[in-house]
């Protein structure tokens, strides 16, 4: 199983994961041989990059959590997220309004206890690491991130030896990151190309909105809120919307901040393709002591495999192979089966860059 842009899929591979469209429904399932009948369905419901089954990778890789209980998360959260969103534009006082309210407490409610779930499930899995790209297309991203950046932060919360209840909060909030996001203009939201000044000046609103929000209309506690109030500032002090620096920041709101960046690289959106695991653990790794918690930075890239198995990848002596088995000390160095070397095809044969300290990898590429 791999992760490949759509474009790059050979007729005759098959879906190694179901394609799921804004209303969770199963648009393409699982095992689905891709022809190019399929492939422009794929295109046209917004995705650019998909898990596949092929001659080159036939092993599946298990999510971290259940698969039932991401749905029922990224069902629970879409529902509270875009009665917010109704909630805001509704007029002040009227009856809708009221039970709009009530609606979104106990969508709350159903979110704290499927947390709970989460984390308790997650937590007794101490080595627990992030093979994964989840897949989601353009329209229901909000929601799909939502999800993922909660997961994330839980796996480096996890990594950073903090305590059940702590970890309640920071997954709870960091489902809820985005809420101010529900006050922003769709048309802001939605813009294809680059936001202009005004606009992005707009669009971090976000922040103090979500935090005004949580803070006025739920009860939820103080670092909660503080997330989505902080998860855009910096340790440099270039974030926003207070420019805080360092420790200033709310612990639990620096980890969500490199789980939102993390997953935000990795997800297709309508002006780019997303970007390859490794591609993104290496801007959060350079990106250490500058916008992220150098610790936590330190942490997060050992708890997130940047290249999973199934992935094709060039080495610096001209082979070409597979990821066969991931070093968990040494998660840049796996275990490669080579296929091919000086451009020909060779008998397969194992290669551990631990062992191999002259060989690098120097890239992902998509078919031998």
């Amino acid at each position: 199983m791999r992760l490949i842009p759509i474009d790059a899929v050979k007729d005759g591979a098959f879906l190694a994961q179901p394609l799921y469209n804004d209303k969770g429904q199963i648009l393409l399932a699982k095992g689905t041989k891709i022809s190019n009948k399929f492939r422009d369905k794929i295109k046209e419901a917004g995705f650019y990059t998909v898990y596949i089954l092929d001659e080159y990778s036939t092993e599946e890789i298990e999510d971290i959590i259940k698969p039932e209980i991401r749905r029922k998360t990224i069902h629970s959260v879409t529902t509270v997220l875009n009665n917010i969103s109704d909630f805001n534009n509704n007029e002040k006082s009227s009856p809708s309004k009221k039970k709009l309210e009530t609606n979104i407490n106990s969508g709350l409610d159903q979110i704290e206890e499927l947390v709970k779930s989460i984390v308790d499930d997650v937590f007794t899995q101490k080595n627990v690491m992030i093979n994964l790209v989840d897949i989601k297309n353009n329209d229901s991203y909000t929601y799909y991130h939502s999800v993922n950046v909660g997961i994330l932060a839980l796996v480096l919360g996890i990594g950073m030896n903090m305590n059940k209840m702590d970890l309640y909060d920071l997954v709870m909030g960091s489902l809820l990151h985005d809420v101010g996001k529900m006050f922003i203009p769709k048309e802001i939201l939605n813009k294809k190309g680059k936001l202009s000044p005004e606009e992005f000046n707009i669009m971090k609103e976000h922040t103090v909105r979500g935090f005004n929000y949580l803070k006025d209309h739920t009860d939820l506690n103080g670092k909660v809120r503080l997330i989505a109030l902080q998860h855009q500032e910096k340790v440099d002090g270039t974030g926003y919307p207070y420019n805080l620096k360092g420790e200033q920041i709310f612990p639990l709101s620096r980890i969500a901040s490199i789980a939102d960046v993390y997953d935000a690289l990795t997800s297709d959106r309508p002006y780019r393709n997303g970007l390859h695991p490794n591609e993104a653990v290496e801007y959060i790794m350079g990106s250490g002591g500058r916008y992220f918690d150098i610790e936590m930075v330190k942490t997060f890239v050992r708890k997130v495999v940047p290249y999973p198995i199934g992935t094709i990848v060039k080495l610096s002596n001209h082979s070409v192979g597979i990821v066969e088995d991931i070093n968990q000390e040494y998660i840049l160095r796996p275990v490669i089966k080579i296929m091919k070397q000086n451009d020909m095809m060779v008998s397969p044969f194992l290669c551990d860059l631990k062992r191999e300290h002259n060989i690098v990898i120097e890239g992902v590429v998509y078919n031998l």
